[in-house]
């Protein structure tokens, strides 16, 4: 089956227009064909937050976290005279789950998958390192694929960029474990979590 993956991903994240470099804009869309193609998602609405919240779609987390992350360096920017790169923060929080393609394939109906591909379809690698690995391999800049993990620990040494993408995921996350199970993301994180 043939899905128009680039006009789902326009579609659904809107915030590419704000990246100013157009080859930039080009590469977070291109990592996202290929995870939804290589995940063989139908579509990329169909990808849920977490492997147990449905309720909020992967779609509408990262658009948060993105949406956060901006306001954030706004106020870094005006407020505390730091020199945050927009064009960095945009294109890796728009990333920053585009592992879920892959890692989320076991956790929805058959039905809305076409075939993924087993080589990269499981959740044998965390989604924030497989993210990283899709990012680099369409060839974003390496300010924005050191962004993208967002576990502690992954990357040795951190950018203002990866600090706003990790606190701005934190903060989409709280809200949306608290929306839809009455618990913190940290509670969230202690039960259900497959990556520690």
């Amino acid at each position: 089956m043939s899905h128009d993956y680039r006009a789902q991903v326009e579609v659904a994240f809107p915030e590419l227009d704000d990246i100013e470099d157009d080859g930039l804009r080009d590469r977070v869309r291109e990592a996202w064909c290929l995870g939804l193609a290589r995940g063989g998602w139908r579509d990329i609405e169909d990808i849920p937050y977490a492997w147990n919240i449905h309720e909020v779609t992967n779609v509408e987390h990262v658009r948060g976290v993105t949406r956060i992350a901006v306001r954030a360096a706004e106020e870094q920017r005006d407020f505390h005279g730091a020199d945050p790169d927009f064009d960095v923060v945009r294109a890796a929080c728009l990333l920053h789950d585009v592992g879920k393609c892959y890692e989320y394939v076991d956790f929805v109906d058959d039905d809305r998958l076409d075939d993924p591909d087993p080589e990269y379809a499981s959740g044998e690698i965390p989604h924030s390192l497989s993210g990283y690995a899709l990012a680099h391999e369409v060839g974003c800049p390496l300010a924005v694929q050191r962004a993208i993990p967002h576990f502690i620990g992954e990357i040795p040494t951190r950018t203002l960029e990866a600090e706003l993408v990790k606190s701005a995921n934190s903060a989409s996350s709280n809200a949306i474990t608290q929306a839809a199970m009455g618990i913190s993301l940290q509670e969230w994180v202690e039960e259900y979590s497959q990556t520690q």
